[in-house]
């Protein structure tokens, strides 16, 4: 047994109770312990009490050089190992805090991946009744996922009653448990029709609550885990003539779009769940086609 894993279970059972973290957010902080004990372990050390400033640094310096992770997944690396050691500091475990003089890395300004209009409207209309039995949940996940611009987690996380069909919204229960309700358009309201009126009785025929209320369901009538929509987006967009297509893409698109049309920032924050309108702010960069006419409709000398 690892003298690590005591700390590591104390740390991740403060953030549930404590902090009130969510399941996903747990996950990853899990891993990212898992991944910093394993480097340190490799380089002899064998608890808490040892490790220094210059292995942690080592350590994030490898995330990037070996597994190629960008800044901004460093940083996480980075936030987790800080709230790692500092309650260990907190609780006397250890006498110095070695996270402390660490920096995080630069953030890159990496523009997200972005589908055209056609593309996506290819990608949708790949849930089809030729792409499978469960083509009208697929075809009813994309659509949601595009119009309401969900990530992987919050769109199998969509409980039945929270998507109010005659009102047109749904809530979302997006990241640190923020809520947020979000319009759905006409057609994605229509694919969920469809869906919920031919498929859902017959995933729902169980009766002994494992679809936990939830909206898309599995064949088994089990909630869509994360990576059961990573899976479909991947099969449909392969479908669709299209390779190195994720998830997030769609809410990349979604935010791209509405900003492309002419929708205002604080507008598409509030709709994205960010906390911050910096995060915001990157989809600015992706299109420039309005810039020219909007110099031209606006500047008193254009």
């Amino acid at each position: 047994m690892s003298n690590f894993d005591q700390p590591v279970r104390e740390v991740l059972g403060w953030l549930r109770i404590e902090a009130g973290l969510s399941t996903a957010t747990l996950e990853a902080y899990q891993r990212d312990l898992d991944c910093m004990v394993e480097a340190l372990e490799a380089e002899g050390v064998s608890s808490p009490e040892e490790v220094t400033a210059r292995q942690l640094a080592d350590h994030l310096q490898s995330l990037h050089r070996d597994r190629d992770l960008q800044p901004s997944s460093i940083s996480r690396h980075l936030s987790t190992i800080r709230t790692f050691f500092r309650y260990l500091e907190a609780e006397k475990r250890i006498d110095r805090n070695p996270a402390a003089p660490l920096i995080p890395p630069t953030r890159w300004k990496r523009l997200p991946g972005v589908m055209t209009p056609k593309q996506m409207r290819s990608l949708l209309e790949a849930a089809s009744p030729g792409s499978g039995r469960l083509w009208q949940r697929d075809r009813a996940m994309l659509e949601l996922m595009y119009a309401a611009g969900l990530r992987a987690s919050e769109v199998g996380a969509v409980r039945f009653h929270e998507y109010k069909e005659t009102l047109g919204v749904v809530l979302v229960h997006g990241k640190g448990n923020r809520e947020r309700l979000v319009p759905v358009g006409v057609p994605a309201r229509e694919a969920i029709q469809q869906y919920v009126g031919d498929l859902y009785p017959e995933l729902t025929r169980f009766g002994d609550g494992r679809d936990d209320k939830r909206l898309l369901l599995s064949n088994t009538g089990r909630p869509l885990e994360r990576v059961a929509v990573w899976q479909i987006v991947r099969r449909l967009a392969k479908r669709a003539g299209m390779d190195n297509i994720h998830p997030h893409m769609l809410r990349h698109s979604f935010a791209t779009h509405l900003l492309a049309g002419g929708a205002d920032l604080r507008v598409v924050q509030e709709l994205l769940g960010h906390a911050d309108i910096a995060t915001t702010q990157i989809y600015t960069h992706v299109d420039r086609s309005r810039l020219k006419s909007v110099v031209a409709a606006h500047h008193p000398r254009p």
